[in-house]
């Protein structure tokens, strides 16, 4: 609140209609919906690092609504593949399991559903994402619900893996004793849709 309240004192002082938007995450979405995931559904917090992100949207909301600003509120899915080091933040491994190996390096995959999935964007993307929210018409989403889902991808963490086998080559991540062992891979993420639309959409 305190940096809505600095954006309104410096609009007031030089009279321009500024344009702001908030950077928040899909954190605030709880993880049990099943249904598609829309800019109309309800938050609903389970802890207070996630209420704290809706009361963040709300009063974004209530400021553009009496126009005391122009913002927006951007959702943004997972960043990958992020540079640099990784983080403390539990999704880091999504680019982490990307960038370590391209390095060089070891990635340790926290979690044994290799069909997890996670919803992603690429840093290109979200740049691009970024500069269009700068150009878009204050009218172009109602006063009184500022919040946008930034568009990703959902991937699996097996997609993810042969996507890196296919850019990184073969290489970059070793199967052979799970191969030697008996365990399968899929051949192909189309045949994965097939096999999906044969089996749940008769």
């Amino acid at each position: 609140m305190a940096l809505l309240e600095k954006v309104l004192n410096y609009r007031k002082l030089y009279k321009f209609i500024n344009r702001s938007f908030e950077v928040d995450d899909r954190a605030n979405v709880k993880k049990s919906i099943a249904a598609s995931v829309t800019d109309s559904v309800i938050p609903t917090p389970e802890s207070s690092y996630v209420a704290e992100k809706i009361v963040c949207e709300t009063l974004v909301n209530e400021y553009t609504r009496r126009k005391f600003i122009t913002s927006l509120t951007l959702r943004f899915p997972t960043i990958s593949v992020r540079p640099g080091a990784p983080t403390a933040a539990a999704s880091s491994f999504l680019s982490g399991m990307i960038r370590e190996p391209l390095d060089g390096k070891k990635c340790v995959i926290p979690i044994e559903d290799r069909q997890s999935k996670s919803w992603l964007c690429s840093p290109k993307t979200l740049v691009g994402n970024l500069l269009l929210t700068l150009r878009l018409p204050a009218d172009s989403v109602p006063p009184h619900i500022r919040q946008i889902n930034v568009p990703g991808i959902c991937v699996t963490v097996q997609g993810m893996m042969d996507a890196l086998e296919a850019v990184g080559g073969a290489d970059k991540f070793d199967n052979t004793q799970a191969i030697s062992l008996g365990f399968k891979r899929d051949e192909s993420f189309e045949q994965t849709v097939q096999d999906y639309k044969q089996s749940w959409t008769q």
